[in-house]
């Protein structure tokens, strides 16, 4: 019983767990994560009365049988389909954003990074399905927050270079210098960030370790595509007749 209950809970976070007795609906709380134990909390907002009242009808129903799972039927989240309409909304005008940004402010070179980034989009969306990782909410903020640590890895790339460039030195050389001073900036912040993640992780409820396993993917190919793929691309078009399109 409470293993079928602890898988009953992991496949149905955030959704509500109906309780019946008799056939009458007593409760209806929402799972927020994989109970393993098979002892359970309700949290809401009752009075006296109505807490008492959910506890007796909870202990009538608490026989000494074994579980079995007799149906299961999944429902469309209204609810959380709506919220993730919103958010992928969101995300794509995020990314119009940056990417404007990007192209008007590094021209060239900004849209080498976006390039990078559809390429970092992809490569993540492809790595959730092969592992396989569920996109709950939590996991989607996760994944928005790393194409932000993405995008701020490749400006200070091109911060640093415009910096260098501007000392007299040639693009090809500003361009080595910026990423050699951009680096330790980028690994320092993203081995921290990393390091926190492993802590939830292991410790963290089902819901906070959907947001920490997606950041965690998402900064380790921010670190490939920032370092190596933007690095490979801008060597390609480092040409004299570019050089004031580039940066």
């Amino acid at each position: 019983g409470t293993k079928i209950f602890a898988e009953i809970t992991e496949r149905n976070i955030g959704k509500p767990l109906a309780i019946f007795l008799e056939g009458n609906l007593i409760s209806a709380p929402t799972v927020r994560e994989k109970i393993p134990s098979g002892k359970a909390e309700i949290t809401g907002k009752f009075s006296l009365e109505e807490a008492k009242e959910l506890a007796r009808n909870l202990n009538a129903g608490a026989l000494p049988v074994p579980i079995k799972l007799v149906s299961y039927q999944i429902v469309g989240p209204t609810l959380g389909k709506a919220s993730f309409e919103k958010i992928l909304k969101a995300a794509i005008v995020g990314f119009l954003l940056i990417a404007t940004f990007m192209i008007l402010i590094y021209k060239l070179s900004g849209v080498v990074a976006v390039l990078c980034l559809i390429f970092f989009i992809t490569l993540n969306l492809t790595l959730y399905k092969l592992i396989p990782v569920t996109l709950t909410l939590s996991g989607i903020a996760g994944f928005l927050l790393s194409l932000g640590m993405a995008v701020d890895a490749n400006i200070l790339i091109f911060s640093r270079t415009k910096e260098e460039f501007k000392t007299g030195k040639t693009l090809s050389q500003a361009f080595e210098e910026g990423f050699k001073r951009a680096w330790p900036a980028i690994r320092d912040g993203n081995l921290t960030t990393l390091i926190v993640n492993l802590i939830l992780l292991f410790w963290g409820t089902s819901f906070i370790r959907g947001f920490a396993t997606t950041l965690s993917l998402g900064i380790l190919i921010s670190m490939f595509t920032a370092i190596l793929m933007t690095r490979e691309f801008l060597k390609l078009i480092i040409f004299p007749k570019f050089q004031k399109l580039i940066i």
